[in-house]
C-alpha cells in the first residue's frame, strides 16, 4: 500500500504544524486590528449609554473642583 503524496505545506492528520514567531505575532496584530475595527463600528453606530456632552461636563466639573482645591484649599 502506498502513502498518498502530500503537498509541502500540508501536515498529516493529528499533527499540528509548528508556528513561527512571526506567525504568532502576525496573528496577534490581525486580532488587534479586528478588535479596533469592531470598536470603531460600535462607536460610529452611536449606541452610547451616556451622551458625550454629559461626560465632558463631568470632566470639566472635576477639573474645576481640583483647581479650586489647589488654589483656595
Amino acid at each position: 500500500m502506498t502513502t498518498p503524496a502530500r503537498e509541502p505545506d500540508q501536515h498529516p492528520p493529528g499533527e499540528k504544524p509548528e508556528r513561527s514567531f512571526e506567525d504568532v505575532m502576525w496573528g496577534r496584530v490581525e486580532r488587534r486590528r479586528e478588535r479596533i475595527r469592531a470598536q470603531v463600528r460600535t462607536a460610529r453606530a452611536g449606541d452610547h449609554k451616556v451622551p458625550t456632552w454629559v461626560l465632558a461636563t463631568v470632566l470639566a466639573l472635576f477639573l474645576l473642583g481640583w483647581l479650586y482645591l489647589i488654589f483656595f484649599g
